[in-house]
Parts: C-alpha cells; structure tokens; sequence
C-alpha cells in the first residue's frame, strides 16, 4: 500500500476524569515535520508522541492537537475546615494575647496553605489514557492516508497506461515515417539535381533514420513505465522514487519531441508531457 501525505484524523476520550479530544492533521512537506499543541499539564508527553510519530511516518508536516475538558467544574475548590478552624483559633488567640489589637482578616485564613486546595487529578493515569487514544488516532490517521494513497495509486496507474498506449501509436507510424523521410530525401536530390553513387545514398538513408528513429526512446518509456508500476505495486515510502521516475520519463518524452518530423508524433509527445505532468502532481503527495 502507499500513502498520501495528506490526511485528518480526530479521536475522542471519555472518562470519569473528564474529555479529551485528540486531532491530528497532515500536508505536504519534503521531510517529516511534527508540531504539537498541549495543555501546559501535558507537555511532558511531547517526546513521547513524536517518536510514535517518527516510527511510523516518513514524511509530511504533521500537526497535532489535545483538549481537555475535566469533570471538575471549573473553578472549583476544596476547603479544609478542619485547618481552617485551627488557623482562625490560632488568629483569635494571638488578638486576645495581644489586648484584642488588629482585626483578623478571613482571606488571610483563607491564603493559609492547605486551607483551600484544587482538586487533584491522577495525571499519570490520565497520560496513559491519552496515549492510549493517541494510538487508536494514529491507527486511523494512517488508515486514512493510505485510503488516499489507493486513489492516488489508480489515477498514477491510468495515466501509466495512457502512456504506454501513447508510445505505442508513435511505435507504429515509425516504418512509415522512415519511409516517407526516404521519399523526401530523394525528392531534394533530384529538385537540385544531384546524383548520388548506391553506397553515398544509403549511407544518407542510415544516417537520416538514426536521426529519426525513437525506437531507443520508446524502449526506455517503456522501461520506465514497468519500473513505476513495480514501486507502486511495491507499496511504502515511495514519493522520492516515483519523483525521480517522473524525470526520466520528462527525459524521453523531450527527446521524442525533438526527433518528431510529423505532426501526430508532436501530437504524441505533447501528450505525454502532459500525462506525466498529471502524474508528477499526484506524485506529490504521497509519501
């Protein structure tokens, strides 16, 4: 299977600590790129999550996102009353020991520490939870690219397949092109009047379809079209191959344009610069 770089995934969590919501998201990029958003509780989960990442993907620019939404209401706080009675008698002692001086502030009491707490929360259970949920996101993350990558896979192969049917028709004009530039080169000979010896002229013949003949061009299309079916059917991280397999069918096709001597074999060439084109784009987003 191949993947595409592009792709969106989000996974939800629900437990008796609260919701989190995981999304990770990717594009194009020529490396492997990771970008994170965390809750500050959280960030110490980073490492963790980008060697996932690093194990299993190869490239693209990949950012991801954690909401936390805690089953403690927020703002709620917890308050010791055992302690906060101990802090108020010990005030109201001291202002009796000191002639009733001072009047005691309850916020003071309530600023003791201990007196009022936050509710506290097992993060290391919650990390697991969330790692565990970061897997099943990846899982799916990576179903999803290679959904795309099996669409990406069809549209390369039909292109890969006009091509073949594009060098196929130049293929068979050939013996008639060769025949029709003979036609013209003896046409010239005798406008100008020149006689050549049997030897001279087939001498000029050869010389004329070495300069004509794509037979060698059309050869390593070909070449090129199996070995780009092979890395496709191969399946992984194919992106780099296919893009250099995509140069060396640009190659050919520029050198059967330039040998072209007949409009439907310009015809022919223009349309596999254009197919290839269409496939190197595609090309770009996979992985």
């Amino acid at each position: 299977m191949i993947y595409s770089m592009t792709a969106f995934a989000r996974q939800e969590i629900k437990q008796d600590w609260g919701t989190a919501v995981w999304e990770i998201r990717s594009v194009n990029q020529r490396y492997l790129e990771t970008y994170f958003r965390l809750p500050e509780n959280f960030r110490g989960l980073e490492n963790n999550l980008r060697e996932k990442l690093r194990t299993r993907l190869t490239r693209g620019k990949i950012e991801c996102s954690l909401r936390i939404e805690s089953a403690q209401q927020i703002g709620q706080l917890q308050l010791n009353q055992a302690l906060a009675q101990q802090v108020l008698q010990s005030l109201q002692w001291l202002k009796s020991e000191n002639a009733n001086e001072g009047e005691i502030n309850l916020t003071d009491v309530l600023r003791y520490p201990g007196v009022v707490e936050a509710p506290q929360q097992d993060l290391d259970r919650i990390s697991l939870d969330l790692l565990s949920g970061f897997d099943a996101l990846l899982d799916e993350f990576i179903a999803m690219r290679g959904r795309e990558g099996e669409k990406l896979q069809d549209i390369i192969g039909q292109r890969l397949t006009a091509i073949e049917a594009e060098a196929a028709k130049v293929r068979a004009q050939m013996p008639q092109m060769l025949q029709w530039q003979r036609e013209r080169l003896l046409q010239r000979f005798e406008e100008v009047q020149v006689q050549l010896e049997p030897q001279r002229l087939e001498q000029e013949m050869i010389l004329l379809a070495q300069r004509v003949d794509v037979a060698e061009e059309l050869d390593r299309l070909q070449m090129h079209v199996k070995e780009t079916q092979r890395i496709l059917n191969k399946g992984g991280a194919v992106g780099r191959k296919l893009d250099f397999m995509m140069q060396e069918l640009n190659r050919e096709s520029n050198t059967l344009a330039s040998k072209s001597i007949n409009a439907d074999v310009t015809a022919s060439a223009v349309e596999l610069k254009v197919l290839i084109e269409q496939m190197r784009e595609q090309i770009q987003n996979l992985e």
